[in-house]
């Protein structure tokens, strides 16, 4: 699953971005993929999150905080598993996903494209990891 550190969040927006620990772009972060209960990320917090490119870039999805962070700043609470209602709006966006990325390239008869099937399977893997 991937993981950076919260860049920055705006809670009065509703969103920010993640520095992604693989040097990658920073991730979109909006408020609907935070765990239940927390309203806003303090700058430097671990998280873990699935991601899906979309028109205007990455974007994080049932995003999952690992560690506060490491300064001064307010602790932001862990969680060690997704509630179930995070889960079934994680699995509502990877149904999504699945519509609108995967199901019109099989119903052509062809496979997606690697770089999408390669993000697709790391979603369906970390959401079966939480139902585990």
């Amino acid at each position: 699953m991937p993981s950076g550190r919260v860049k920055w969040f705006d809670a009065e927006k509703g969103f920010g971005f993640v520095s992604r620990d693989d040097g990658g772009k920073d991730v979109f972060v909006h408020r609907d993929a935070l765990p239940e209960g927390v309203e806003e990320l303090a700058k430097g917090t671990k998280v873990e999150y699935s991601m899906i490119d979309t028109r205007r870039g990455v974007q994080a999805m049932g995003l999952h905080v690992v560690a506060a962070p490491q300064t001064g700043a307010a602790p932001v609470p862990e969680t060690s598993k997704r509630s179930p209602e995070e889960l079934n709006s994680l699995l509502q966006d990877l149904i999504g996903v699945l519509e609108q990325q995967v199901m019109p390239p099989l119903s052509r008869g062809r496979h997606p494209d690697r770089k999408t099937g390669a993000k697709i399977a790391e979603l369906l893997r970390a959401v079966a990891s939480d139902l585990e």
